[in-house]
Formats: C-alpha cells, sequence, structure tokens
C-alpha cells in the first residue's frame, strides 16, 4: 500500500504558477535530446497558459494543487507538489445552447512524489467539484498507453466512455485517446462537509 504524505489540496494562486509550470512541463514533456533546448520555452507557455486561466477567474474553472508545508530559513511555505484543471466543457462546442459538463485536465503530480496518493486525493477534490457545480458527473481523456493513468482512474470510479477517433491513431500509430466518465450515485451525491 503506498504511503500517503502530509499534504493538503487547495485552490491554486500566483504565486504557484513556477511550481505548477514546472510540474507540467515536467510531467507531459520530454527534457532529453533536442527537446532540451525547446523545454525553457514549453515550460514559459504553460505558465502563460495557466495564469491566464487563472487570472479568468471564471466560475467554472477551478486550478487546484496538493502542497506540502516546508520549513526552511525564510519559515514555512508551501512546495506545491501537484496539480489538476476541473472546467465546464461542452459537447458541442459550436452550439450556443449545447450541454456542459466537468472536465478534468492537466493531472500532474511531482516525479519525487508520485504513488503517495496526490493524484487519488486531487481526483477526489474534482468530485466535490463537480457536485458543488451541480454535476453527477465528469470526464478525462488518457491516453490508451498511459497504463498507470489509466489504473489510477479505474480504481477511483472511471469507465470507459469512447474511444476518440483519430486519424493519427490509425496512420502514424499513435495512442489512441479514450475518454473516460464517472458518475456519482445518488448515496455518494452529497459533497463531504468537514
Amino acid at each position: 500500500m503506498p504511503r500517503r504524505s502530509n499534504f493538503t489540496i487547495r485552490t491554486a494562486q500566483e504565486q504557484d504558477l513556477t511550481s505548477l509550470a514546472e510540474i507540467l512541463t515536467d510531467s507531459f514533456h520530454s527534457c532529453q535530446g533536442i527537446l532540451r533546448w525547446v523545454y525553457p520555452m514549453l515550460r514559459l507557455g504553460i505558465y502563460e497558459d495557466l495564469r491566464n486561466r487563472i487570472r479568468s477567474n471564471s466560475p467554472h474553472y477551478t486550478c487546484l494543487v496538493a502542497a506540502t508545508r516546508v520549513s526552511g530559513i525564510d519559515g514555512t511555505k508551501d512546495r506545491i507538489v501537484g496539480t489538476v484543471e476541473i472546467a465546464l466543457c461542452s459537447f458541442f462546442p459550436w452550439r450556443s445552447n449545447s450541454l456542459q459538463y466537468p472536465y478534468i485536465s492537466n493531472l500532474a503530480v511531482s516525479k519525487s512524489c508520485r504513488r503517495q496518493g496526490v493524484a487519488e486525493e486531487l481526483l477526489k477534490a474534482c468530485d466535490r467539484k463537480s457536485l458543488e457545480w451541480g454535476f453527477p458527473d465528469l470526464y478525462l481523456h488518457v491516453l490508451e498507453n498511459n497504463h498507470q493513468a489509466r489504473q489510477l482512474y479505474l480504481k477511483t470510479g472511471y469507465q470507459l466512455h469512447r474511444v476518440e477517433p483519430s486519424y493519427g491513431a490509425w496512420l502514424l500509430r499513435h495512442p489512441r485517446r479514450l475518454f473516460l466518465h464517472k458518475h456519482f450515485h445518488p448515496a455518494a451525491s452529497e459533497p463531504e462537509t468537514g
């Protein structure tokens, strides 16, 4: 059984952006070979993109972080060890009255803190946020070859909704994107109160 670290889940703040950009870049992009030269630009792009989303103050967007308290010479401060975003998306964005659903993206955990329950706690916080917004369902994408993430999502109640059609997967042998869905049962649809 993985050990659980002492961390808290909270809403991201602007002072978290540098740490968040590093965790996201490290999780989703390689720093090997020629990519080593573009890595700083990728990190800057992620930083700016995330900063714009956090500043948008949209009522149906939240960036969450998992943080541990670290003591140092300057006192105690938060060390960001994971992040996830949740927002409302539309099934048919080109329609003005399209049904919306909560969608999870950019779940990432610092390499030194993986397999310690951070991702699972971030997903539980998304469950609560979805229910707070009045939605008993959550959706996300995962690549079919990301076995650890798929195992985590299945363990936390997600099921395959559909396999996304893709010419890249068919022609270029890229991994397919799986669209997963989680439905909260009526007995579990009340957010936990502390």
